[in-house]
């Protein structure tokens, strides 16, 4: 095994992390610190390029083009508001560097890891680690904040490119980001309209209220929910009320967005506060009536946390079945002794890097500028079909100049021009009476 080549690069509280987690991340809030300093000191700037550039060959023989390595940042929060969440969607990116490292093949990926500990600064300062250490490309952050002010201070103006598996704040479609900035999960402004849909078609409701993180993600989501449950199905909004993550109780939050008798709640956070808020509304309010959550709250040990079957909660997430689905949970239970499945934003995590490398290979050079302008060429209709379980012939196949077609984990991963998914499909999932969560719909926007 090969793995040693991609811990190399991780920092020392990296490999404390993951050595011992099995969650992902998504959008957080702003208070934590990242820890981890990188291992790896080399100093290649971003935006130049690798010596070990691949020669030219006959773009018939995938193997013809000679090794290189690939080097691949990460910044993830898997400390923090996302403790819970963010280690499976770290790990679930990690599986590409290791399938690619034990592999048959001359090129090999490099990986440095950074903590982003769900926290803007911090973030900005691991992002700022792996730049100077010349990695051209990023795969992180998962908080929409988080990434906000990586793509905003680090990443577009050094030239390095980001591809985000769990940032899905509508801010990102219209960010000028010189298209240095993707994502693999869809945007929440597509989340918003399907929660709308199902408060007002599936559970027959006129009246809404909304309790969310007062982050770009809790306030984004929330101002979508809002937009489409009353101007596409003639609902009304009772109340729209924030909170701030870690506190002691949310009675009072609750209280003020329950005043008015709405007939759903709808409630956007992540389990580090979520936990809390619902440990206070089953001991305080009407713990029968229909609650939404957001993908930030998809976690099955929610129920077990809170103390409550909470079978009175449905939500969504990014879901989608594409065909390399169970090579992938194969390779992550292979590597990390745990299931992938049902665990929020894994599936888009290794698409993030899947498609990060496969750009780099077809660059044929680590430089920010180039791993960009080829996001698409990989990830677009025509040329050979590459799936998960043949991402080291994708990569041998792009770098002798052919054209391929990523198909990922999660679908298609076809970039539009704002780098968003063209398309995108949901998970409609609920807790059940026994504390587990299942799925209940797959909806398509």
């Amino acid at each position: 095994m090969r793995r040693r080549d991609v811990i190399k690069g991780i920092g020392a509280s990296g490999i404390i992390a993951l050595a011992g987690c099995g969650g992902g991340d998504g959008e957080t809030t702003t208070t934590e610190t990242d820890t981890d300093t990188p291992a790896d000191t080399t100093t290649e700037p971003t935006g130049g390029t690798d010596t070990d550039t691949p020669t030219d060959t006959d773009t018939a023989t995938p193997s013809g083009p000679a090794g290189r390595t690939i080097k691949l940042g990460m910044a993830m929060g898997v400390t923090g508001g996302l403790e819970a969440l963010g280690p499976p969607i770290r790990d679930a990116a990690q599986v590409v560097p290791s399938q690619v490292n034990d592999a048959d093949t001359d090129f090999e990926v490099d990986v440095q890891f950074e903590d982003t500990a769900t926290n803007p600064s911090q973030g900005v300062s691991g992002a700022e680690a792996l730049v100077n250490a010349g990695y051209p490309m990023i795969c992180g952050a998962l908080s929409s904040e988080v990434s906000l002010q990586i793509a905003s201070n680090v990443a577009v103006p050094s030239g390095t490119t980001m591809c985000s598996p769990a940032s899905t704040a509508p801010d990102f479609t219209t960010l000028e980001d010189d298209d240095y900035f993707f994502r693999t999960p869809p945007t929440d402004a597509l989340q918003g309209a399907v929660l709308a849909q199902i408060a007002a078609e599936r559970l027959e409701h006129d009246s809404a209220a909304t309790l969310y993180l007062n982050n770009t993600y809790g306030s984004g989501l929330s101002a979508g929910f809002v937009d489409a449950f009353e101007n596409e199905y003639g609902g009304t909004i009772t109340n729209t009320v924030s909170f701030s993550k870690g506190q002691s109780s949310y009675s009072s939050q609750l209280q003020n967005a329950l005043q008015g008798d709405p007939g759903v709640l709808l409630v956007v956070g992540y389990p580090e506060s979520g936990n809390q808020i619902f440990r206070d509304f089953y001991s305080g309010f009407d713990g029968d009536m229909d609650v939404l959550v957001s993908d930030g709250l998809q976690s099955g040990d929610l129920p077990g946390d809170v103390g409550y079957d909470m079978s009175n909660v449905t939500g969504t997430a990014p879901s989608g079945e594409g065909p390399g689905v169970d090579f992938f949970l194969d390779e992550f239970e292979s590597q990390y002794g745990e299931s992938a499945e049902g665990q929020p934003f894994t599936k888009q995590a290794y698409d993030a890097a899947a498609a990060l490398v496969l750009a780099n290979a077809a660059a044929g050079e680590n430089a920010g500028s180039a791993v960009r302008d080829n996001m698409r060429a990989v990830t677009s209709e025509g040329g050979t079909e590459i799936t998960p379980d043949k991402l080291v012939e994708g990569i041998e196949r792009a770098a002798a100049g052919e054209e391929i077609n990523y198909q990922g984990v999660s679908g298609p991963i076809a970039f539009d021009e704002n780098g968003d998914l063209a398309s995108a499909t949901y998970v409609y999932f609920g807790y059940t009476a026994d504390g587990g969560m299942e799925t209940l719909d797959t909806i398509t926007p």
